[in-house]
C-alpha cells in the first residue's frame, strides 16, 4: 500500500533526517513529486536514505553515468526532482554516505547556496519589476509582494548554506 505525505522542506539535512526517521519506522520512501513524498511499508531501518543536489539535470549523459556508477556500487537512485536525487542503500550494507571528505561537503553546500542565491537574486529582479508595473496594474503589486516573500524565504537558507560552508572550512583547518 501506498502512503503519500504533503511536506515541505527548504534544508535538505532536514528532508534526509526526516526520510531517514520515517525509514526507522519501517516507510520506506519510493518517488517524489513537488511537496508530496511516497511511501510504502515495510521492514524498519532497511534502508538509509541521502539526498544529493546533481550537478545537471537528471537525464544529462554525465548524470547518468553517475547514477549508474551508484547502482553498481549499491545505492539506488529511488527518485529525482529537478536537479535532486534521492538515494537510498540497504542498512545492512553499512554506512552510507555521498561525501566521505569535507571538501566534497563543501563543495555540495557551495552548489546549494549558489541555486538557493541565485534565485533569491532572480525574485528581487521580478519584484522590482512587478513593483515599478504596478501603476498599470494591480495584478504586478502582488506578483511582487509574492517575489518579496520568495526573497525573503530564500536569503536566509542561502546564508545557512554559507555558515556551513565557513564552518567545514574552519574543520577543515583543524
Amino acid at each position: 500500500m501506498t502512503v503519500k505525505i504533503r511536506k515541505v522542506f527548504l534544508n535538505f539535512e532536514k528532508e534526509e533526517k526526516w526520510l531517514n526517521e520515517m525509514a526507522a519506522k519501517g516507510m520506506h520512501f519510493i518517488g517524489y513529486t513537488f511537496c508530496t513524498y511516497y511511501f510504502e511499508k515495510g521492514e524498519p531501518g532497511e534502508y538509509n536514505y541521502r539526498i544529493q543536489l546533481l550537478d545537471q539535470a537528471p537525464d544529462h549523459s554525465e548524470v547518468q553515468e553517475y547514477l549508474e556508477f551508484m547502482k553498481d556500487s549499491g545505492v539506488e537512485c529511488v527518485a529525482t526532482y529537478v536537479r535532486w536525487a534521492y538515494f537510498r542503500k540497504k542498512s545492512e550494507e553499512g554506512t552510507f554516505e555521498i561525501y566521505s571528505d569535507i571538501e566534497s561537503k563543501i563543495k555540495h553546500f557551495k552548489k546549494i547556496a549558489w541555486l538557493m542565491g541565485s534565485l533569491a537574486l532572480l525574485n528581487v529582479f521580478i519584484a522590482l519589476l512587478n513593483t515599478m508595473l504596478s501603476t498599470i496594474s494591480t495584478y504586478n503589486l502582488y506578483f511582487s509582494f509574492i517575489s518579496w516573500l520568495t526573497v525573503l524565504i530564500l536569503l536566509p537558507i542561502t546564508f545557512g548554506y554559507i555558515r556551513r560552508i565557513k564552518q567545514l572550512r574552519r574543520e577543515q583547518e583543524f
